[in-house]
């Protein structure tokens, strides 16, 4: 396939605001999804450490420092290059550095999935995947981390922006409208 008729979706938002779900919504709809948060979570395994927030991230950053911080979007690179597919889905862009390694890959489309910190701190509590905070502190923690790695810079050039503060089945819906205009202008 040639690599510029690729379209490459990737999902941008702060923990807790909706990813997972807008990524679940690709999934059903038969889009391959690549979650960066995965390659944090193998590493911490690898490493032989639990998946605990201040572990998580201190792996973010030590790959980043070990490697460059472009690290985690290479890693995803090297996977989507074995993937014809020719629509493709990352969940958890978190920098500029990380889209710029997309674009060689493919048409890129920025989404930003938004939700209040108040309503995604509860969403996490309840959601209970390892390295969650379970706490106000970790999760303003988590945040702050985020934000270093320049994630505000990657939703504030955001091509898409979904607002999910209201009942999960009115941004499922707007999810997969929004995919489907998606793939129908990108295939």
């Amino acid at each position: 396939m040639e690599q510029q008729s690729r379209l490459i979706v990737l999902v941008s938002g702060m923990p807790g605001s909706g990813k997972s779900m807008f990524s679940s919504i690709a999934r059903n709809m038969g889009i391959p999804v690549y979650v960066m948060g995965d390659v944090i979570r193998e590493e911490a395994r690898r490493r032989g450490l639990e998946p605990t927030p201040a572990n998580l991230n201190m792996i973010a950053r030590l790959l980043r420092e070990e490697y460059g911080p472009a690290v985690v979007a290479e890693r995803i690179a090297e996977k989507l290059r074995e993937d014809p597919s020719p629509v493709v889905l990352i969940d958890g862009v978190r920098s500029l550095v990380e889209v710029e390694v997309f674009e060689k890959l493919g048409r890129v489309v920025i989404v930003a999935v938004h939700a209040s910190p108040r309503t995604r701190f509860e969403r996490l509590r309840r959601r209970g995947r390892p390295g969650d905070p379970q706490t106000w502190e970790e999760f303003r923690q988590r945040d702050l981390t985020e934000l270093g790695f320049g994630l505000g810079s990657v939703i504030a050039l955001a091509d898409y922006m979904l607002v999910n503060e209201g009942p999960a089945t009115e941004f499922k819906e707007k999810a997969r409208m929004l995919l489907a205009g998606l793939v129908a202008d990108g295939s």
